[in-house]
């Protein structure tokens, strides 16, 4: 199964920020981890030299949605093919 892969299906940060468009999606996961070893909010995004608050919002305010969105099943009618609009 796709989604038993661990490196797929973690997460869907962008990688730029949306404001000044430095590359970010690199540091989530050290974030994260940083989190887990009790670093403050600000404290971990000052490790990863995130100074800007545009992309610290970026990483503030990620809320990881993909595993939720594997869930459903593109709209199929009776036969299995898709539904045309």
């Amino acid at each position: 199964h796709f989604l038993s892969d661990s490196s797929f299906g973690k997460m869907i940060i962008p990688v730029r920020c949306f404001t000044c468009g430095k590359v970010i999606g690199n540091k989530y996961e050290s974030y994260l981890g940083l989190l887990e070893a009790e670093y403050s909010e600000c404290q971990a995004l000052d490790t990863l030299q995130l100074k800007r608050y545009c992309c610290r919002r970026m990483i503030l305010t990620h809320v990881d949605l993909i595993l939720r969105l594997l869930e459903y099943a593109p709209m199929a009618n009776d036969n299995g093919s898709a539904m045309q609009q």
